[in-house]
């Protein structure tokens, strides 16, 4: 991704001092700057063990932790790791493989029965490093005995279209995985593992994170069946059998094989937010923290943004402008219409654009930091007090928009998308609203 260089300004910078829509990219830069792995991983490192260091990993950073550690860690390394298609890096030692997200495929599916048999070579001499990141629900593919894999993408398709958060999803996933729920960690019982978390779940619940492979789990078969049936989801025959089977429930917690495993969060969204809030206050602006967990659907948690900014505008409170709102979390996006394009951070701005329906001074970022949002080639979208008069001039409707889930091609149309491919990392949505 591309660097920012701030201008000289020959003394204090203000809030003037760079365009708004360049200030806003500064912040998203600075905040996915401060969720690389690197440094995070310099200070979590274990000690080399008598034996092997074996690597393994799953996420959308996941091979950016691999080359990372690799300049870090003092002895040989081995294994793999498995991210998304286009978040390859560079490695020496460790096996980079890509699969697809959020849908598993059956690369997804032969790269993860490669990573168990990595991690079946292991002893009690050697040391498991699992370098996990959001994205690894779906990158670790391995469907429950007689399921076919085709089974678990529909069920997949149907919870991402669910409006269901996070957590939901990843408790129904835990249940329907030969890996996920902590099955990774029991499947080296007697080999020491050290878990290495970027985090990109409101909560930063490491069970959350990537659905918890190396992580004991509290959930059990029970809770995911009434998730499902909350959603009106049928998960098929197949499934369904699978769920009513005891097989289907995650190792307790009191499981003898957690006892040498360690697990560490290196990365969170509040890291990258409390960046952001430091570069904001250097640039001259006030900061209003909204919180790194917010949660809802994309279009509501806009008219909340909005609100909060019309409360500055009109009345400095809470803060007064200029200044800068951020917020982090992960929003849901319920399908409403088949055909629309656009992930949960481009329906947050164009409800946000919806909301603010023109207000002066009032420009905003929403972007997903990995830099895809959803499925799509773009991080995010900006807003600008004109964005709804230039959508007028090419007779684009919001709320019409809005209602097919297709904002990507509204912002698309007026050149608004945030492109920045893959950034390695993810610590979730980062939103930015800048009042001048």
């Amino acid at each position: 991704m591309s660097t920012l260089v701030l201008p000289a300004s020959g003394g204090a910078l203000t809030p003037f001092t760079l365009p708004p829509r360049a200030s806003l990219r500064s912040l998203f830069d600075v905040a996915v700057a401060a969720a690389q792995p690197t440094q995070a991983l310099a200070a979590a490192l274990p000690l080399p063990p008598k034996g092997r260091t074996l690597v393994v990993g799953a996420g959308k950073a996941a091979a950016e932790m691999a080359s990372a550690l690799e300049g870090l860690w003092p002895g040989p390394l081995s294994g793999l790791v498995i991210t998304r298609y286009g978040h390859g890096a560079a490695t020496r030692q460790i096996e980079v493989l890509e699969a697809a997200h959020p849908v598993p495929d059956t690369a997804g599916q032969a790269a993860t029965q490669r990573l168990l048999e990595c991690v079946a070579t292991a002893g009690p001499d050697d040391l498991i490093l699992a370098l996990i990141s959001g994205g690894g629900s779906a990158l670790l593919a391995l469907p429950p005995p007689g399921v076919p894999l085709e089974d678990v993408q529909a069920l997949y398709r149907a919870l991402l279209a669910s409006g269901a958060d996070i957590a939901q999803m990843n408790r129904v996933r835990k249940h329907v995985s030969g890996i996920l729920g902590g099955r990774l960690a029991v499947a080296a019982p007697h080999t020491p593992m050290v878990s290495l978390l970027i985090s990109d779940v409101p909560g930063d619940d490491p069970g959350v994170i990537a659905s918890g492979p190396t992580v004991p789990d509290r959930s059990d078969r029970a809770e995911a069946q009434a998730i499902l049936a909350a959603y009106g989801i049928d998960p098929g025959p197949a499934l369904r059998a699978w769920l009513a089977s005891p097989a289907a429930d995650t190792p307790a917690p009191d499981h003898p094989a957690f006892a040498n495993k360690r697990v560490q969060v290196i990365a969170s969204p509040q890291q990258s937010l409390r960046a952001a809030a430091a570069h904001a206050e250097a640039l001259g602006f006030s900061v209003l923290m909204l919180g790194d967990s917010i949660e809802g659907e994309a279009r509501e948690v806009a008219k909340v943004h909005a609100g909060i900014a019309r409360s500055i505008r009109q009345h400095g409170i809470p803060v007064k402008p200029p200044c800068v709102l951020l917020s982090g979390g992960e929003t849901t996006v319920t399908l409403r219409a088949k055909g629309g394009r656009g992930g949960r951070n481009a329906e947050f701005a164009l409800g946000l654009a919806h909301a603010l329906n023109g207000m002066d001074g009032v420009y905003a970022l929403a972007a997903d930091t990995d830099g895809i949002d959803g499925t799509e080639d773009n991080a995010g979208a900006f807003v600008t007090p004109d964005t709804l008069i230039r959508a007028k001039r090419l007779a684009f409707s919001a709320p019409e928009y809005l209602a097919r889930n297709d904002s990507h091609r509204f912002f698309q149309a007026l050149d608004d998308l945030l492109i920045t491919g893959p950034t390695r990392t993810n610590v979730n949505d980062f939103r930015v609203l800048l009042l001048l």
